[in-house]
């Protein structure tokens, strides 16, 4: 069995790392490199970058900053925010990052993924998805949670599979910074009706939390960032009391 893999998630805003509830209620979480060093001291499996306003800033992604991580750390690297061109994932990888993840543009202009994937690989392609539970009806999002869109979460990650996508990584705006658990019982849906893996997002507060999402939730990736970033989980920790419950890690 693959190993799971654990991803801290740096949001970045103004240059700096923040994190919120619900997409909202931002507040400062520490300098973006010093983080991204220590979490690949610590055993992350991968890091993920996010540049939170750029789409809606309607600007590019630092790729300086991209370019400073990317020096500072040994795991795979993921960058969003901002990539509606394949220049702009041409100019990314350069800087440092091994994988792109695309949201807003993907939904406005869902050829973007068929190009990614034709020019550097599916693997390289992530799809992010922000969608909200309402009513049973999971919608999406795009400019960091701002925008509904006509667009539901399972019928648009398989689309997003089939155009190319590498991974899907899901966010449950519901469960964003709540802390009390990942969406499961969707994930779970995701897991069984793609064939590419499936990273949960949101929803982190406890080491069970994960057990659940890899157990319940069928994730192949759990990715978190408050509970990273504020030293109430720490990743060694984690990994070895998920190994001990029985899920595949990498450790050491």
């Amino acid at each position: 069995m693959l190993a799971k893999r654990i991803i801290p998630c740096l949001d970045i805003k103004d240059g700096q790392t923040v994190k919120g509830t619900n997409f909202v209620n931002l507040r400062q979480a520490g300098d973006p490199v010093e983080l991204a060093r220590a979490y690949s001291e610590q055993g992350a499996d991968e890091l993920v970058f996010l540049d939170i306003t750029a789409s809606f800033e309607g600007r590019k992604t630092f790729a300086e900053l991209v370019k400073r991580i990317a020096a500072n750390i040994s795991i795979p690297f993921t960058v969003g925010g901002g990539i509606h061109e394949l220049s702009d994932v041409d100019r990314l990888l350069h800087a440092g990052a091994d994988k792109i993840s695309v949201n807003s543009a993907a939904i406005k202009r869902p050829e973007l993924i068929d190009e990614i994937a034709a020019h550097f690989g599916s693997q390289v392609c992530v799809v992010a998805i922000d969608a909200r539970c309402t009513d049973g009806h999971w919608q999406c999002y795009l400019n960091g949670g701002r925008v509904p869109v006509d667009k539901e979460l399972f019928s648009w990650a398989h689309e997003a599979q089939e155009r190319g996508a590498g991974e899907i990584l899901f966010t449950s705006m519901n469960h964003d910074g709540v802390k009390t658990g990942f969406a499961n019982e969707a994930l779970a849906i995701l897991a069984q009706s793609l064939h590419i893996p499936v990273i949960a997002s949101g929803g982190a507060g406890a080491k069970s939390h994960f057990l659940d999402v890899f157990t319940q939730g069928k994730a192949d990736a759990a990715l978190a960032a408050s509970v990273f970033h504020f030293g109430e989980i720490k990743i060694p920790e984690l990994k070895s009391y998920l190994c001990a419950r029985g899920v595949p890690m990498r450790l050491g």
